[in-house]
């Protein structure tokens, strides 16, 4: 709809498109240095702030060089979990946990005499059981030198890891990162990249529009996408090729986007 309507052969803001900010390309160099000298990385931040961008990008940068095996459902048990990598290394799953962890390692070592890196990641790894986190760590260990463990997550997993409890783990992280929110320069300079990207003019918002997207968006990358998209949308709907804030506040007025809204009554 938005692409017929501006005349775009390019969807804007698309996810599978999107290019890393200069803070988070300094993170992706980092961690695949790790990748190459062996790590544990923790990669955190809150929703929003381009976690998902990142895991993307290393998952895509060189398949053929850097396999990155990825765990997204970290609430299963440490079993699943073995089921989740030996279907993402392409390996037959059998039901003994020694057993599956036994054919991992064999499978590490074989990629790694070939010349690969492996990269295994869990993504919304605070959310996993510390128990299952330790067991993949003792698994991990068993792996070649020439793999980065990289746990992406919310601020919590960092005060997990800071109990005494968990100091096995904590004290083998190599790399830890803090992705922040965005300055409003930079935030604006998105959006017009994203523009450039899809084909459409700078001026497709005004600057009102756009300063109060920037405000709005409070330095979170996903806010600003989304923010955005419906912007347009509302300008389909109105039949307008420039976004004015009359666009952008239909939008804004939505229960989702007002942090102060009461409650609906039942």
């Amino acid at each position: 709809m938005i692409r017929s309507h501006f005349g775009l052969t390019r969807n804007p803001f698309d996810t599978d498109e999107l290019t890393l900010l200069a803070h988070q390309q300094e993170i992706f160099d980092i961690l695949r240095v790790h990748a190459q000298q062996g790590g544990l990385c923790l990669v955190l931040g809150e929703p929003g702030t381009g976690k998902s961008v990142l895991k993307q990008a290393l998952v895509t940068h060189d398949p053929k060089r850097m396999i990155t095996p990825v765990v997204n459902r970290t609430l299963h048990t440490y079993h699943n979990t073995l089921r989740i990598l030996c279907e993402a290394f392409q390996i037959a799953f059998v039901g003994r946990d020694h057993h599956c962890e036994r054919l991992l390692v064999q499978e590490a070592f074989r990629l790694h005499r070939t010349g690969k890196l492996l990269v295994p990641i869990i993504d919304d790894a605070h959310l996993m059981q510390t128990d299952c986190l330790r067991k993949l760590r003792l698994l991990f260990e068993d792996f070649p030198r020439s793999h980065n463990l990289v746990l992406i997550g919310q601020p919590p997993l960092l005060q997990s890891l800071s109990l005494s409890v968990n100091e096995e783990i904590r004290s083998r992280v190599t790399y830890s990162v803090m992705m922040p929110r965005l300055a409003p320069e930079t935030v604006e300079t998105f959006i017009f990249d994203q523009f450039d990207r899809a084909g459409l003019g700078h001026n497709t918002f005004t600057q009102d529009a756009l300063a109060l997207v920037v405000r709005a968006s409070e330095g979170l990358l996903r806010r600003t996408r989304n923010l955005c998209l419906a912007a347009l949308i509302e300008a389909v709907r109105a039949q307008t090729r420039i976004v004015d804030l009359k666009e952008v506040n239909r939008v804004l007025i939505q229960p989702h986007w007002r942090k102060d809204c009461d409650a609906p009554m039942p």
